[in-house]
């Protein structure tokens, strides 16, 4: 067993114009004055960081990473969650996406789709600039539009649809292999890569590719209905990443898993703060602690109510709470008393 790293903080949902979030110094002074150890770095933010420059120069993540300790605090892993979602767009949402990607590229999808792709593989380069073995992001979708089947989908449709995600990441997941780093997806709806089933179709489909690994959030597995503690038992080898985020789901007679259009807190599936939902997060770390994972638990706040400082605050102390710190020793050892083959044989009866 081992102890998870922590606690960590995703800092895409604090970053903003005003000191102390628009800088990376001042962002890892707040989030360490709150007690949080690691920071999860958003790579599409300039006010915190520069992909190009920290894909092209050590120097540049040595810098990164001595602000950061600077402050008592680790970088935990570089993310590419809005690049990752650019990788594969269905032309419904096109102009829905089209702001997550450069100026020079937007209004040409093949153009975003090559910016896309460029952008994580200067990520991963960037990750093994920094010392980092994983890296975070999202798969992008082309099949979304057809996950409820009606119309009936025609057959092949969704092949087809995982084929083309599949050759677009295959070199990106070779370019991981070269860098040794490890891309966890997260999955979570709006991506092709949603629940367990569709991971494996494209898992299947890049060759059982060892670098292909998950970011286990259990907040987007509540809002599906999908036992997110299950999934822990049958996808534990592949988790490489952890967003320790809250949520519940309180259907009535008016709405369920779709939420009927509804703001997010009117939904009847939303994110909490820590400790607000429904998710049962002792028994999600220790199975994490139990299933040898040593990676990071990073919280990433999303909440329809509760203001983001007090969450962050709050979070840290949450996760700090449920980090297990492993046992190097069974509870009954002081009752042992020793043994060894012939003891156990006599035990056994075996050589009467």
């Amino acid at each position: 067993m081992k102890t998870l790293k922590g606690p960590g903080i995703f800092l895409a949902q604090f970053a903003g114009d005003a000191a102390p979030f628009d800088s990376f110094d001042g962002i890892c002074a707040w989030a360490a004055s709150l007690g949080y150890r690691g920071v999860q770095i958003p790579t599409w933010d300039a006010r915190l960081f520069d992909l190009d420059k920290a894909s092209g120069s050590k120097d540049y993540c040595d810098e990164i990473a001595g602000v950061a300790a600077g402050h008592g605090l680790a970088v935990t892993e570089l993310s590419t969650h809005l690049q990752g979602q650019l990788v594969a767009v269905h032309p419904a949402y096109d102009l829905a996406f089209d702001g997550f990607a450069a100026p020079e590229v937007r209004g040409n999808p093949q153009a975003r789709t090559e910016w896309a792709v460029d952008q994580v593989k200067r990520a991963l380069t960037a990750s093994r600039h920094l010392g980092l073995g994983v890296h975070a992001t999202f798969s992008g979708a082309l099949a979304w539009p057809y996950i409820y089947p009606w119309p009936q989908r025609p057959p092949g449709l969704v092949e087809a649809a995982f084929e083309e995600l599949a050759r677009r990441w295959r070199p990106i997941l070779d370019h991981a292999e070269e860098q040794g780093v490890d891309l966890a997806y997260e999955i979570h709806p709006g991506e092709d890569l949603h629940d367990g089933v569709s991971y494996e179709m494209f898992l299947e489909r890049v060759g059982d590719h060892p670098r292909a690994n998950l970011l286990y959030d259990p907040s987007h597995f509540v809002l599906q209905q999908l036992d997110y503690l299950d999934y822990i038992d049958i996808y534990h080898a592949r988790i490489r990443a952890f967003h320790v985020k809250d949520a519940e789901f309180n259907p009535t007679g008016r709405q369920g898993v779709y939420g009927g259009f509804q703001s997010w807190a009117d939904r009847a599936g939303r994110f909490r703060s820590l400790g607000d939902g429904q998710v049962d997060f002792g028994a999600i770390f220790s199975k994490l602690a139990a299933c040898d994972y040593d990676g990071w638990a990073v919280l990433e706040w999303e909440c329809a109510l509760k203001h983001p400082e007090d969450g962050a605050r709050e979070g840290a102390e949450f996760i700090a709470a449920h980090i297990i710190r492993v046992t190097d020793k069974a509870f009954d050892d002081f009752a042992g008393a020793g043994s060894d083959d012939a003891a156990n044989r006599r035990m056994l009866g075996l050589d009467r």
